[in-house]
């Protein structure tokens, strides 16, 4: 059986714990196997990235928005 859950892509939501707590974002996607969601500029991380000679890709950082448990985030009616 799926799980449901009450968040969907397109919603908007408030953190509710952890280092963004009170920050309000977009729900970009929503993983509800492992119960994971990903909020626009929240959860922010920089990934280092190798340079690639195949695809002419320069290496560096790059900041990357991280999966949030659904329990710490909270729907937001606008």
């Amino acid at each position: 059986m799926a799980n449901k859950l009450k968040i969907k892509k397109g919603d908007t939501v408030q953190i509710i714990c952890g280092d963004d707590k009170g920050k309000q974002g977009e729900v970009l996607s929503v993983n509800p196997s492992k119960r994971k969601v990903v909020v626009k500029d929240c959860k922010i991380v920089k990934k280092t990235i190798k340079p690639d000679q195949e695809k002419n890709q320069e290496g560096g950082f790059v900041n990357k928005e991280m999966p949030i448990d659904i329990s710490n985030v909270k729907k937001v009616e606008v």
